[in-house]
C-alpha cells in the first residue's frame, strides 16, 4: 500500500477554493526605506532584534504567529483554570486522542518545553540521537544531555531541483551506518520529523516511518516522531503515497504516528495556537517508566501536568485547533498558499527549492548569492535585503544556523496560518526579485559576537556587513 511514487505530482487546488470571512483587521506599516537602514544596523543585522512592528510582511516563523478561528476564540473563553484537574486538560486530552492516537499526555508552554520533558527523560551523556534531520532547538537539547545529534537526511534532500517525494525522509541505510560505528547501546532513540523543517519542509511517507519502527525495534530504541506539522504532513501523504489517495487527512495521520513510542509536539503550528504543547507516549507497558518520568519533568520544569505551562483558554483553543487542522479544506488550502508563492518566486526566476513543503518556502541562497562564499552567510544577506528592501523578516537556515554542517545556504520564508492574503504574498514576490535584481551589489557578513552555545547563536548572534 504504501510504495511511494517517482515523482511528485501535485494538486491542482488554489487558495481561492478556499475562503476565509476576516473578522478582526490587525493594522500593518512599511517604515521608509531610511528608517529600515537604521533599524537594521541598530539590530546588528539579527532580523530577530528586529520590533515585530517595524516589520511589514513577517515570515520569521508559522510557529504560534497564525490568525485562530472564532471557534478558538470562544474556547478560550470557556477556558478552565483550575491548577489541577482542568476540564480544559481533558479536552485537549480527548482531541489528542482523536485526533493523534495518544492517550496519554504531558503538556508543555510550547515545543521546546516538551523537548525539554522528553529529551531529559531518554538521554544521558554519551547517548546517540539520530534523526532525519534535527532541528535546531532538537539538536541543542540533545546537546545539553551531553549526547550527540546525528542527522540522517534522505539522499535526494539537498537535490533543489529534484521531484522525487518524501525528501524529508529519515535515511535507514545511513541510519544503520551510524549504529554499526557506535553500537546499538549507545543508540536511545531514533527521531522522525514531520514534516522535515531542516530539509526545506520536506514531507515524510508512511513507509518511511514503518521502516523506522522496525529500526527501533531492532536496536531496541524508542521510536519518537517530532509531529509539529503533522496534519500537513498527512497531507502530502495524501496527494503523493501510493495507498493513500481515498484516506481522510485523520486516518493518515492517525496511522502515521502509531508507530511512535513517544510524540514531542509543538502546538504552535498545527494546533493552530499561539502558545503550547506536549508530549504524548502510547499506552505501553514498557513505556509506563517513560511517561512517569516526563509527568515529574513536566512538574518540575513546566507546571503541573494537567496544565504544564499553558493556560486553560490555550488548551482549551488547542483543542478546537488540533481539529481543525485536519479538516481536509483548511490544510489543502494551507499548502496551496505555500505552492503559490513559490510559484510566484519560481517564475520570477528566483532559485527555490522544489517542491516547496507546507509551511514555508525556501530560497537557495548560495545561487541567489554565488559571490558570498559560505564563511560570510549568504542566507543572512538575503534576509538583512529583503528587510532592508520591503520590511519583509525570513530567518536564515545556513552556515549560521547550523555551523559545520554540510548542508545548503538555505533562507527560509515561513508562511503564518491564515493571517496573509494574495497581496501580502505578491508584495513578498516583487521584494525578492527587486533584491536579486541588484544581487551583485551585496555583501556578506561576519559575527560580531556570539553566545557560548553554537547551537543558538543566530537568535542573539551580532553580525556586521563585509565590505565589498
Amino acid at each position: 500500500m504504501a510504495n511511494t511514487t517517482d515523482h511528485i505530482s501535485m494538486p491542482t487546488t488554489t487558495t481561492d477554493d478556499f475562503a476565509y470571512k476576516t473578522t478582526v483587521a490587525t493594522r500593518i506599516e512599511l517604515p521608509d526605506r531610511a528608517e529600515r537602514d537604521v533599524i537594521l544596523e541598530a539590530a546588528g543585522y539579527n532580523i530577530f532584534n528586529i520590533d515585530a512592528r517595524n516589520v511589514y510582511v513577517d515570515l520569521l516563523t508559522d510557529s504560534g504567529t497564525g490568525a485562530m478561528s472564532d471557534d478558538q476564540w470562544a474556547a478560550l473563553l470557556r477556558g478552565d483554570e483550575a491548577y489541577a484537574g482542568s476540564e480544559s486538560f481533558h479536552e485537549l486530552r480527548a482531541a489528542v486522542a482523536d485526533v493523534m492516537g495518544f492517550e496519554q499526555i504531558v503538556p508543555a508552554h510550547q515545543g521546546r518545553g516538551a523537548e525539554n520533558v522528553l529529551y531529559g527523560a531518554l538521554l544521558e551523556e554519551g547517548d546517540v540521537v539520530l534523526n532525519n534531520t534535527h532541528f535546531d532547538t532538537t539538536r541543542a537539547h540533545v546537546a545539553t544531555q551531553d549526547a550527540d545529534p546525528v542527522d540522517c537526511p534522505a539522499p535526494e534532500a539537498w537535490e533543489m531541483d529534484s521531484t522525487v517525494p518524501f525528501k524529508g525522509n529519515l535515511n535507514i541505510d545511513r541510519a544503520l551506518e551510524v549504529i554499526a560505528e557506535v553500537g546499538p547501546e549507545n543508540v536511545p532513540a531514533i527521531v522522525v520529523t514531520i514534516t522535515n523543517n531542516s530539509a526545506a519542509g520536506q514531507p515524510v511517507s508512511v513507509e518511511n516511518v514503518r521502516r523506522a519502527r522496525e529500526l527501533a525495534n531492532e536496536v531496541g530504541a524508542v521510536l519518537v516522531i517530532d509531529a509539529c506539522r503533522f496534519a500537513e504532513n498527512a497531507y502530502f501523504v495524501q496527494q503523493c503515497e501510493e495507498g493513500y489517495a481515498g484516506a481522510t487527512v485523520t486516518e493518515i495521520a492517525r496511522e502515521q504516528l502509531a508507530f511512535a513510542d513517544a510524540v514531542v509536539m509543538s502546538g504552535k503550528k498545527d494546533g493552530l495556537v499561539n502558545a503550547g504543547g506536549f508530549v504524548a507516549v502510547a499506552d505501553d507497558p514498557g513505556l509506563d517508566d517513560l511517561f512517569e518520568t516526563c509527568k515529574q519533568r513536566g512538574i518540575l520544569y513546566e507546571g503541573f501536568f494537567t496544565y504544564g505551562g499553558m493556560a486553560g483558554r490555550d488548551m482549551a483553543a488547542m483543542a478546537v485547533g488540533l481539529r481543525e487542522a485536519v479538516e481536509h479544506s483548511y490544510v489543502a488550502g494551507r499548502v496551496a498558499s505555500v505552492r503559490e508563492l513559490a510559484d510566484g518566486l519560481a517564475e520570477a526566476g528566483i532559485p527555490v527549492y522544489q517542491p516547496p513543503g507546507g509551511h514555508a518556502v525556501y530560497i537557495d541562497a548560495g545561487k541567489f548569492f554565488p559571490e558570498i562564499p559560505s564563511a560570510e552567510f549568504p542566507g543572512q544577506a538575503l534576509v538583512c535585503e529583503l528587510y532592508r528592501e520591503g520590511g519583509i523578516r525570513g530567518i536564515e537556515l545556513g552556515s549560521l544556523v547550523f555551523p559545520d554542517a554540510d548542508r545548503p545556504e538555505l533562507t527560509r520564508l515561513a508562511v503564518p496560518r491564515r493571517t496573509y492574503h494574495r497581496e501580502h504574498r505578491q508584495h513578498v514576490i516583487e521584494t525578492v526579485e527587486a533584491v536579486y535584481e541588484r544581487r551583485e551589489t551585496v555583501s556578506g557578513y561576519r559575527i560580531a559576537g556570539e553566545p557560548s552555545m553554537p547551537e543558538l547563536r543566530h537568535f542573539t548572534a551580532d553580525l556586521e556587513p563585509i565590505e565589498k
